[in-house]
């Protein structure tokens, strides 16, 4: 059985992670090399790293910050956020990432997934989709870009489906819904997921107890999950150590790999 992976997500507004509540009200944390050494050394197994504003702004990836955390990190490390074509994604590459993630400019022109994937290998391209559940779909959920400012109509399982076709090779699906809540991961929204696609999944949003990362692994076939909220949140009234979460889900029967 492949082991399940834990993984830190950084939201950096000017080389500082921050913390939002559904994609709003972000809350300052604490400088992503430092904060990307710590989860480095207590086990975490891989670290996304998102540029949330660079898209809305109409810039590029603060290149900078990336090439800091890259120097610190020495597991699977993904970067996205104003990522506009090949040479957006090769930039990044040289700064350090494994993988590049992939959303609104996505949305925008899907031929970038197609690209990526030929370029570097669908292994380096992750779809990341922001999700909104608006009965306004036949799935229910619907794709939002820019930072969940901005609907775009377009069906969610519809475009994750389409993003697989095109060469993705990793999916992560952000519920807005669930996002910074600590209610829990949007399971229907995982296990519809995973009917449509055969590509790993990550879920993002909701994680506020080991109990709930015991559900999503136990309740759906996720591969991996975003736990930031339960390692660093300021909401958290209580955060949690890596060591902490992998013994728990160690001692549930689901197999990660030890933390260090």
């Amino acid at each position: 059985m492949l082991t399940k992976r834990l993984i830190a997500c950084f939201d950096i507004i000017d080389g500082r992670v921050t913390k939002a509540l559904k994609f709003q009200d972000n809350i300052d944390v604490a400088p992503a090399e430092s904060l990307a050494a710590a989860m480095y050394d207590t086990g975490i197994d891989e670290l996304i790293f998102y540029d949330v504003t660079a898209s809305a702004e109409k810039r590029g990836i603060d290149i900078e910050t990336v090439k800091k955390v890259a120097r610190r990190v020495f597991i699977p490390f993904t970067v996205g956020g104003g990522i506009k074509n090949l040479s957006d994604m090769y930039e990044a590459l040289k700064a350090g990432a494994e993988k590049i993630s992939v959303d609104s400019m996505a949305v925008r022109n899907p031929k970038i997934i197609s690209d990526g994937a030929k370029a570097f290998g669908s292994q380096c391209v992750v779809l990341s989709t922001q999700v909104k559940r608006t009965g306004k779909t036949p799935s229910g959920y619907e794709v939002y870009i820019d930072g969940a400012r901005l609907a775009t109509g377009m069906d969610a399982i519809e475009w994750i489906k389409r993003g697989q076709e095109l060469g993705a090779g990793e999916i992560c699906l952000n519920s807005i819904d669930n996002d910074g809540t600590l209610s829990g991961y949007d399971l229907a929204l995982m296990k519809l997921a995973e009917k449509n696609v055969s590509v790993p999944l990550i879920a993002s949003g909701g994680a506020g107890t080991p109990e709930h990362l015991k559900a999503l692994f136990t309740g759906t076939e996720t591969q991996a999950a975003i736990i930031s909220s339960m390692l660093y949140s300021p909401r958290m009234k209580q955060n949690y150590t890596v060591r902490e979460l992998k013994e728990f889900l160690m001692g549930s029967g689901i197999p990660v790999r030890p933390a260090s």
